[in-house]
């Protein structure tokens, strides 16, 4: 089953947040959605959340006089407001409809309305997750849940196939260049359709990558060969992974995409509950989300455990990322059996070890994905963060993996990196986890 990109459902108001005058202009937004706080024992408040390197995040709560904290937050709202230049990398009308789409799942909180550079949702109370949780026992089994969930019983939105017109004008432009070899003035880098993972739906995680490249910046010679040297990357992952077998249809499923610490909640237990129940959590922010291979969304997270410095040393080892693809084969078979019209249940052993090997093959692709969107964040955005280094980084992981498994790195003789030393590793053997 397939849902089809509905058309507008959520309320559109016609303001925008200015970040220049972020209290008037939230204010302003909160007011039109609800005037009922407009009323003299209001006492409109702002908490900015600075955990995302992308978006401004501001909780909108009305403390009104004797009214406790719990119970004003349940009345809160969440602005998000889009960083600038964002919509260049980023499809907001689909980001509403995935979030529309999760919620009629249960897994997403209520959308209440999009503005002209935002949305605003009801805020869901908890606790945002740092880097330390992602690691405990408890924290990575609710998560490897939560994903379980996704992946099993949401659907994946089918758009129409992308077309040139189909991007902004500046990279329909490239991509006419990009197919005719004008980039580097050679070859060309691909073939004359620039048409990535054949007969998959889109968009997906291919294609979204190949958007980003043409989104680079290509005034300068060397910008222009950096392009081509990941076209050509580009290229040949979709040459090898992108027709693996996979859980899901076609080996897709329904990816959030982007599971660091900050779109991570973990929930507050529930009103009367006595003994202690197990963790759980939820996830925000779907501005990412579309159908990808499940070992990509898991690879991905596990290279989030290391937060936005990229501690390698506290990536997950053999141990940890078995005990969360059990923990999540567990569960996605279970819903599986329970939603799918195939008879045949899935043998949690075969998929759980299908799904490690997985995981292991694109260990290195959240590198390269990450590594493009940074670049071009470090032409568009004002947020205080060194795009370029975190590039730097992100790219060095794909380059550490490729050499690893191509055996150029065992051929030269050369030392292990780190990150590829530490996912080899079976146990932890530090004092932190």
């Amino acid at each position: 089953m397939t849902f089809e990109a509905s058309e507008e459902h959520v309320r559109l108001l016609p303001l925008r947040y200015d970040p220049s005058d972020s209290d008037g202009s939230a204010r302003r937004l909160v007011l039109e959605l609800l005037p009922k706080w407009q009323s003299k024992d209001s006492n409109i408040e702002f908490v900015r959340f600075t955990d995302g390197i992308t978006n401004t995040l501001l909780k909108a709560v009305n403390r009104k006089a004797g009214i406790p904290l719990d119970e004003a937050d349940r009345d809160a709202i969440l602005l998000r407001a889009y960083g600038p230049g964002t919509d260049l990398i980023i499809d907001r009308q689909r980001e509403a409809q995935n979030h529309e789409l999760l919620m009629r799942h249960g897994l997403a909180p209520a959308l209440l309305a999009r503005f002209e550079n935002g949305m605003l949702y009801r805020f869901i109370s908890g606790q945002v997750t740092r880097p330390e949780d992602l690691r405990r026992p408890e924290v990575s089994a609710a998560i490897a849940r939560r994903l379980a969930q996704w992946h099993a019983t949401v659907p994946c939105i089918c758009n129409a196939k992308h077309t040139v017109d189909s991007f902004p004008h500046d990279i329909s432009s490239r991509e006419n260049d990009v197919s005719r070899g004008a980039l580097n003035g050679k070859a060309p880098i691909s073939g004359p359709n620039m048409v990535v993972a054949q007969g998959k739906p889109e968009p997906n995680i291919w294609s979204v990558m190949q958007k980003w490249i043409l989104a680079l910046p290509s005034d300068t010679t060397a910008q222009r060969d950096h392009i081509a040297v990941l076209q050509r990357e580009l290229n040949s992952l979709v040459a090898q992974l992108s027709h693996r077998p996979g859980l899901g249809k076609n080996g897709l499923v329904f990816s959030h995409n982007d599971l660091l610490c900050g779109n991570i909640i973990m929930l507050p237990a529930k009103a009367g509950e006595t003994d202690e129940p197990p963790i759980e959590v939820t996830f925000i922010d779907y501005e990412y989300a579309v159908p990808s291979p499940a070992a990509f969304d898991i690879a991905n997270h596990f290279a989030e455990w290391g937060g936005f410095d990229c501690d390698m040393t506290v990536l997950p080892t053999v141990a940890q990322r078995r005990a969360f693809i059990g923990e999540y084969i567990r569960v996605y078979a279970d819903l599986h059996s329970s939603t799918s019209h195939d008879p045949i249940a899935l043998d949690t052993s075969v998929e759980e070890a299908k799904l490690i090997q997985e995981v292991d093959v694109f260990r290195g692709v959240p590198g390269f994905y990450w590594g493009i969107w940074s670049l071009i964040q470090a032409t568009i955005s004002d947020i205080d963060f060194d795009y370029a280094s975190y590039s730097k980084i992100r790219m060095a992981e794909y380059w550490a993996w490729k050499a690893e498994i191509s055996g150029e790195r065992a051929k030269a003789n050369a030392v292990i990196p780190l990150r590829e030393r530490r996912w080899a590793q079976e146990t932890d053997t530090s004092d932190d986890v």
